[in-house]
């Protein structure tokens, strides 16, 4: 079974958050950048990749990320903030974008 990502985007540190999941990290962020990712990240310019987790199992991220999407907005901006703390764009240390 192939791996998968659960991954956070926002259009600006501490903003709109839109948490999602896939096989292809890289290909998925293209799809978004270019917008036809999900209306949502388009209609709020997601495009900052703040988040990503890798999981060996594609089953696992989902259920991941069905997890985090049921968490309070709070609990979403602390597990950014304890990764990734000054809200980088994580494309660019991964070679994604």
């Amino acid at each position: 079974m192939q791996g998968g990502w659960v991954y956070i985007l926002t259009n600006k540190p501490h903003g709109v958050l839109y948490t999602g999941v896939t096989a292809n990290l890289g290909e998925r962020l293209a799809r978004h950048l270019s917008g036809v990712g999900s209306q949502f990240a388009k209609r709020y310019n997601c495009s900052l990749l703040v988040f990503a987790e890798r999981h060996s199992d594609i089953v696992e991220a989902i259920h991941r990320e069905k997890c985090i999407k049921e968490w309070p907005r709070l609990w979403k901006l602390r597990l950014i903030h304890e990764r990734n703390p000054e809200w980088r764009n994580l494309a660019d240390q991964l070679h994604l974008a």
